[in-house]
């Protein structure tokens, strides 16, 4: 194994299963690659499936976080991009949940050929209402919740995590991203949460020719299915599917109806 291939697996904590094309699985805010347990292992008997954390969260190498270079989502991208270089072999589908989702879609701007299809769970390419345009909360939102978190992430943690999850038949789901945000290291999540929460991607969508799948929630307080339709109408080659579920996660919440989805559009790519 090359020195390279060590320094990207350990940074990211790169795992590998399967066989055949690769399907790549990226998390979101406070979560890790754990959070795809429910839906990777359905697709490793078809596929090579790739997971991997975010820097600065899970498993991944704390040390390997710079500040400037994760001070925008170009930064996981580019991480994103070294992964693929390194662990798949063709175009891969990108399954990308949340922030996790826009990261794929910046890297496929930068490296298309890597890219077969996106599947996004959950996005948002602007979190903030902006004249026609509902991301689901006010400048003032974002502020404030930015300002709870930085003054008490585990606290922030505690009361977020269950309202994100939704699942109100499954509360042990609300419990594990509870414990999940708590794991993430507070500094980094306090930066990556301001890189998330304003960032606006919207104007990136019109280069996006990707066949894309938007997996969305009927009821989500993150991502409104507003933001569904937004980025349904702005993707020029994408399908929008709405699953029954209440919350951000439907990946551990509904991960039939995820699959149900997915499914779907793989076969659109041939899969």
């Amino acid at each position: 194994m090359r020195e390279a291939t060590v320094s990207v697996a350990r940074r990211n904590n790169v795992h590998v299963q399967g066989s055949g094309p690769a399907m790549v699985f990226a998390h979101g805010f406070g979560c890790d690659q754990n959070m795809w347990r429910l839906l990777a292992p359905r697709y490793a008997s078809r596929f090579t499936t790739i997971a991997f954390d975010q820097v600065g969260s899970g498993q991944s190498d704390l040390g390997a976080y710079d500040p400037q270079k994760y001070g925008s989502l170009h930064g996981y991208a580019s991480d994103v991009i070294e992964i693929l270089q390194e662990f798949a072999d063709g175009p891969v589908v990108f399954v990308g949940h949340s922030v996790g989702a826009m990261i794929g879609l910046l890297a496929g701007l930068k490296a298309p050929a890597l890219f077969a299809g996106h599947v996004m769970v959950g996005p948002s390419p602007c979190y903030i209402n902006d004249g026609d345009y509902h991301g689901g909360f006010s400048r003032e939102d974002i502020d404030g919740l930015l300002q709870m978190l930085e003054a008490n992430y585990l606290g922030w943690s505690s009361s977020m995590a269950p309202a994100i999850m939704g699942a109100p038949d499954q509360p042990e789901l609300g419990v594990e991203l509870t414990n999940s945000f708590c794991r993430t290291d507070p500094d980094i999540a306090k930066q990556f949460a301001r890189v998330t929460f304003l960032s606006d991607n919207r104007k990136d969508l019109a280069d996006v020719t990707t066949p894309s799948l938007i997996i969305q929630s009927e009821e989500d307080i993150i991502a409104p299915l507003a933001v569904g339709e937004y980025l349904h109408g702005k993707l020029a080659k994408s399908m929008l599917r709405v699953v029954e579920n209440v919350g951000h996660c439907p990946h551990l919440s509904a991960p039939s109806a995820s699959a149900d989805a997915m499914d779907e559009f793989l076969a659109t790519l041939g899969h």
